[in-house]
């Protein structure tokens, strides 16, 4: 098994990756508050992987409750908030319960949120499903539901008492997912390591097709990146805000487009693309480098093209993104491979070049 902590003083806590790793109680019970559990989990996963869990648990000799949510990201809202803490107010849950994410991030990011608001805050551990949730969503305690006017704009930073990974989850995840969480991957890559970035353009067929050894590259060094960044800045005051490279872009195409058309990971690697395009255009990478991250998001699976919309609608959004600072919008874009930088000084013209450059009907 390979472990590793986020650091952050009495908010400290394990990620634990490996195989099986699910049907064991030991890991589970340090991150336990003595209180009942309540397994949050979807209608895709809960087939898969409930049973196994409930099972740990009950070991612990711990009462459950289930809820089950509809997968897919339209489930990420206020709604599903009140739905949870009626469940646990009904079941007479206190503050000494555990949240239970059971999921991919989705689910990740509404039960962390939910913990945060319960009764001014529980515990929760999160159990991530996805390959996007186990290198991304599930370390570092951000939490939140979407709005019909941005993603994740009504949410908290909470972290979890634990992160435990079980890999052989990932045996389940269909094609276009485990591509998906791929874009989370590249980004490692390309904000803090070019060596990294490297390995992925020679080890990408292995990635994708799964061979253990590989994935589990992938998953320990991204995690081990994003938790040394939320380390240094945990509210995102600074640095962390570089672990939203094509966000910007992103978050902008899943809302423009209406949340679920697109996964999270494939609106992020359509960002990160138009985000080198953006760079090359400022004159900070060569175009030979803005060519390589092309072609690696390109062979992961991984989308390039956004839906040709107007440029107003895509602005629109980017304008309320949680990055944007005193109504100007912040980009996270590259100084060459392996090194972000965060600027809000961007000429409209070239984001509007970038955005029509990218769409279905450009010519990127």
């Amino acid at each position: 098994m390979h472990s590793l902590r986020v650091d952050l003083g009495p908010r400290s806590y394990p990620i634990h990756i490996s195989t099986g790793i699910l049907s064991d109680p030991t890991l589970f019970a340090p991150a336990l508050s003595k209180g009942p559990v309540a397994i949050i989990t979807d209608s895709n996963v809960a087939p898969l992987y409930l049973e196994t869990l409930q099972k740990t648990l009950q070991k612990l000799e711990k009462d459950l409750l289930v809820i089950i949510l509809p997968a897919g990201e339209e489930s990420k809202s206020l709604a599903n908030i009140q739905e949870i803490t009626g469940r646990l107010l009904s079941a007479g849950y206190g503050r000494d319960c555990t949240l239970c994410a059971l999921g991919g991030g989705v689910v990740g990011d509404i039960t962390g949120f939910a913990a945060a608001v319960y009764q001014r805050g529980v515990a929760y551990i999160q159990v991530p499903t996805t390959l996007l949730a186990m290198v991304d969503s599930s370390v570092g305690g951000k939490t939140g539901v979407n709005h019909p006017l941005g993603k994740n704009m009504i949410g908290a930073f909470y972290q979890p008492r634990a992160v435990i990974a079980d890999t052989d989850t990932l045996d389940s995840l269909p094609d276009r997912e485990l591509r998906s969480g791929l874009a989370e991957v590249i980004k490692y890559g390309l904000i803090n390591d070019q060596g990294f970035f490297s390995w992925l353009e020679d080890h990408m067929d292995a990635v994708l097709a799964r061979e253990t050894d590989a994935l589990a590259k992938v998953i320990q060094y991204s995690c081990k990146d994003k938790a040394d960044v939320v380390a240094r800045d945990e509210l995102e005051g600074g640095v962390r805000a570089i672990l939203n490279l094509g966000h910007t872009f992103g978050h902008a195409i899943e809302a423009v487009t209406g949340y679920g058309q697109y996964l999270h990971g494939e609106a992020v690697a359509i960002g990160m693309v138009m985000a080198a395009d953006l760079s090359r255009r400022l004159d900070l990478i060569r175009e030979s480098e803005q060519d390589r991250i092309y072609a690696l998001i390109k062979a992961a699976g991984l989308p390039t093209l956004a839906p040709t919309l107007p440029v107003a609608d895509y602005l629109r959004f980017m304008r309320v993104d949680k990055k944007a600072e005193g109504g100007r919008v912040r980009f996270i874009l590259l100084r060459g491979i392996g090194s972000a930088v965060i600027t809000g000084d961007v000429p409209p013209a070239a984001v509007t070049q970038t955005l029509q450059a990218f769409m279905e009907h450009g010519h990127a």
